[in-house]
């Protein structure tokens, strides 16, 4: 798209509308169901812009997952860190995950639903989920052993499996009254985290 009379050409601007803008369509309708003709349009970019920033529909696609799931990783940080070392880390997590859950137009974490769109055909997308998942294990271990377990990577698992299933739940159902999704993680991480620490306790 032609850039209108007295502007000036902005690269880095441009490249940021394309990846807000493609963002919102592929978390709102999924990758597949949105094409490059309707990313230019919506953010007034020429389709050569696109692939000359890009390179593809891929690049593109992997440029957003890589970018939300630091976003992710640095919000939960944030979200956890001024909480009670250890155990009040973990629960903090849960805490500011439900809250996201609750937010208006929730649909899922746009990279595990990059990865399930995708089915596998592509390598560097299922590559970038994986990546997100180990980022929340490491995160997950770290506060477990800051809770004083020694062999952490059991719990983190199960707890990323809580995390995972609370927000596929959460983006089917959506909120249903007072009990979500993400309540009942909490809670199922609570009992699990505190029968791991009596454990220790007791041996």
């Amino acid at each position: 798209m032609p850039v209108k009379a007295g502007s000036t050409l902005d690269p880095e601007a441009t490249r940021t509308r394309v990846l807000t803008v493609a963002a919102r369509l592929f978390y709102e309708r999924g990758v597949h169901a949105v094409g490059i003709n309707e990313i230019a349009a919506r953010a007034e970019a020429s389709k050569l812009t696109i692939y000359r920033y890009f390179q593809s529909k891929e690049g593109l696609v992997e440029a957003i997952l890589r970018e939300r799931s630091d976003r992710i990783y640095r919000w939960l940080v944030a979200s956890s860190e001024s909480a009670p070392r250890g155990r009040g880390q973990v629960l903090a997590l849960f805490d500011a995950l439900t809250r996201w859950y609750a937010e208006r137009g929730f649909r899922g974490c746009a990279v595990v639903n990059a990865a399930t769109d995708s089915r596998g055909d592509d390598t560097g997308v299922g590559d970038l989920a994986r990546g997100h998942l180990a980022r929340y294990r490491s995160l997950l271990e770290s506060y477990l052993r800051d809770a004083g377990l020694d062999r952490p990577e059991r719990l983190a698992r199960q707890l990323l499996l809580l995390i995972e299933g609370a927000t596929v739940v959460t983006a089917i159902d959506g909120i249903g009254g007072e009990v979500t999704a993400g309540h009942d993680a909490r809670a199922a991480a609570e009992a699990l985290l505190d029968a791991a620490l009596s454990d220790r306790g007791a041996s």
